[in-house]
């Protein structure tokens, strides 16, 4: 049987008191170890950012669209990687970059807000260098406090190629087309966003041989990709394919596109030497056009062919294929 008796107003007082010495124990013990700052409710971006899944996915395809454009430059087939996209305040992200670098500031229309392409200083002079003949892949980069001409016309490059990549990454998930609207040298001059505003960090490394990496940088304002965040944390992604047919197919379809020169032997008159060195003007040549004609491909043989007509042309229709024992094959 259970006991019925009842606590005492001591009893329940001691046991309240030990309840209140157990728990402030427990306390201490949890935070005076570590760091305690403040949290608000609401006014973290990073609860509204969650996973961006497939913004990992669009890097990727920016790494390998990428290569494409670096290649022509370096005259090798860089490995570029992305890192996993980085949240932070713009002026943090001011504060980790050099202050003299290439920044692009680009129109992002579909989604009303822009972007930035930030391209290290040393980077750009390893293009400018290997792109305009130079022996290995090396720096010029001396310090300088803006680009010359040939850096700048190499920014270009970079900046236009980079923006179809972006382009053609981003068509999986939406459509957007890229549109530069400014360009910068000096960080702490672009005005993008403001310095309290948060900002998607998206970081690529370009591994060379015999070389250092080097990086460069995609950064997108938070507020531009909130309107798409729902898409951005979906993990099922549609593979968009720019040309749907295979390699070899357009392989076949640019040799067949080859252009020839088609030419039609009618006959083969003879005549003396003599004869030749005198004719003048006016003179006739007798010339007998043959039941067939020979049909040629850039000199050499490859139908036997009926001379005809089609409306106001002169036609032929190819009945036989010359074989290379110089036979006639019925095709």
């Amino acid at each position: 049987m259970t006991s019925s008796r009842k606590l005492s107003d001591d009893e329940v007082q001691a046991l309240l008191e030990g309840l209140e010495t157990e728990s402030d124990a427990v306390t201490t013990q949890k935070f005076e170890t570590g760091e305690v700052r403040d949290f608000a409710f609401g006014k973290e971006d990073l609860s509204l950012l969650g996973d961006y899944y497939a913004l990992r996915l669009i890097n990727e395809k920016v790494c390998r669209l990428a290569r494409s454009v670096f290649l022509p430059m370096l005259r090798v087939l860089p490995r570029i990687s992305s890192f996993p996209p980085q949240v932070k305040t713009f002026d943090e992200y001011v504060e980790s970059c050099e202050n003299f670098a290439s920044i692009t500031n680009s129109r992002i229309e579909e989604l009303r807000g822009n972007c930035l392409l930030v391209v290290d200083a040393p980077f750009i002079s390893h293009l400018t260098n290997s792109y305009y003949g130079g022996s290995k892949i090396q720096s010029l980069f001396q310090g300088q406090g803006e680009f010359t001409a040939t850096e700048n016309r190499i920014v270009e490059i970079i900046t236009e190629g980079m923006n179809s990549a972006l382009e053609m990454a981003w068509r999986d998930l939406t459509s957007t087309k890229f549109t530069v609207q400014s360009r910068e040298e000096n960080i702490q001059l672009v005005s993008f966003v403001d310095g309290n505003d948060t900002v998607i960090v998206c970081s690529f490394s370009v591994q060379m041989p015999q070389h250092d990496p080097v990086s460069f940088d995609v950064v997108y304002p938070l507020q531009t990709l909130k309107p798409i965040s729902s898409q951005l944390r979906s993990r099922v992604q549609n593979e968009y394919a720019h040309d749907d047919r295979t390699w070899k197919q357009r392989l076949e379809n640019a040799v067949l596109s080859i252009p020839l020169t088609l030419s039609a032997e009618l006959a083969r008159p003879k005549t003396k030497l003599g004869k030749l060195i005198n004719c003048k003007q006016g003179d006739v040549f007798p010339v007998s056009v043959q039941d067939q004609i020979l049909v040629k491909l850039n000199g050499e043989s490859y139908f036997w062919a009926d001379l005809g007509k089609v409306g106001p042309n002169a036609a032929v229709a190819m009945t036989k294929r010359v074989s290379h024992n110089g036979e006639k094959n019925d095709r």
